[in-house]
């Protein structure tokens, strides 16, 4: 897969993952508790979330109230308001990142700093993910503990409600969009121009430090030639050719 399809992949999961984080933070449906009685007609269902909670009967009549004071709600959803909304502004701030050092937007000139940048945003992108799964998890432990207790009234047991599984599927998405994000890295060797080569190893002059002229007196003894230019071999006279006769 191509520095772009990588990028833009990424980008669309993380962004899938953010929208989860939004819902998960919005509806309220962290914990579920079921209550059937003798008559059928009395049954309900309660939906505790992180700003309101909700009384659905069995006729389909709903009643919701909003939390008016934080210190009501648990410590785990307690957390959850604060973790889930830093979860959401980082995952935002990534992803507006994500256009700035993308290579199909074209914002920074070298490849190096639009890695960087994406980098970056994918970094983001894992911390908004780690902050999700935190009060999730946490929720979703305290709801099971509670729901296998002896000591809790059958009337009041809870389940994992839609949102713990919905902030998971998040979670991953986010984790799986920030690691692809991390991983789009600049080319190590240049595109164009020539290839560099290491420098020649230099070997020291031996010779002598004079590098003066030096003069040779002319000889007084005359020139003789060191051999004969004349040919070795001798060579035939070329043969008389028969006068031919014309017509």
């Amino acid at each position: 897969m191509g520095r772009i399809g990588k990028e833009i992949a990424g980008q669309i999961i993380s962004f899938v993952g953010l929208v989860l984080v939004a819902v998960t933070c919005g509806i309220p449906m962290w914990r579920v508790t079921s209550y059937i009685g003798a008559n059928i007609v009395t049954g309900q269902t309660i939906w505790d979330g992180l700003w309101m909670n909700c009384v659905m009967q069995s006729t389909g009549q709903m009643q919701c109230k909003l939390n008016d004071s934080v210190m009501r709600l648990s410590n785990d959803l307690q957390a959850a308001r604060a973790l889930v909304i830093i979860s959401l502004l980082v995952g935002f701030i990534g992803f507006i990142i994500t256009f700035v050092g993308a290579k199909c937007t074209g914002c920074l000139d070298k490849d190096s700093s639009q890695a960087k940048v994406v980098i970056i945003s994918g970094c983001l992108f894992i911390v908004s993910a780690v902050l999700v799964l935190i009060p999730v998890c946490w929720s979703a432990a305290i709801t099971i503990a509670d729901f296998q207790s002896v000591l809790t009234i059958e009337t009041q047991k809870r389940e994992l409600g839609a949102s713990i599984y919905i902030g998971w599927a998040a979670a991953a998405l986010l984790l799986l969009g920030g690691i692809i994000l991390t991983t789009s890295c600049p080319p190590q060797n240049p595109m164009y121009g020539y290839p560099s080569y290491p420098p020649a190893q230099i070997y020291p002059y031996a010779g002598p430090a004079n590098y003066g002229p030096v003069y040779v007196p002319p000889s007084s003894q005359p020139y003789t030639a060191p051999g004969s230019y004349a040919p070795t071999k001798p060579y035939g006279a070329p043969t008389a050719y028969s006068a031919r006769q014309y017509l």
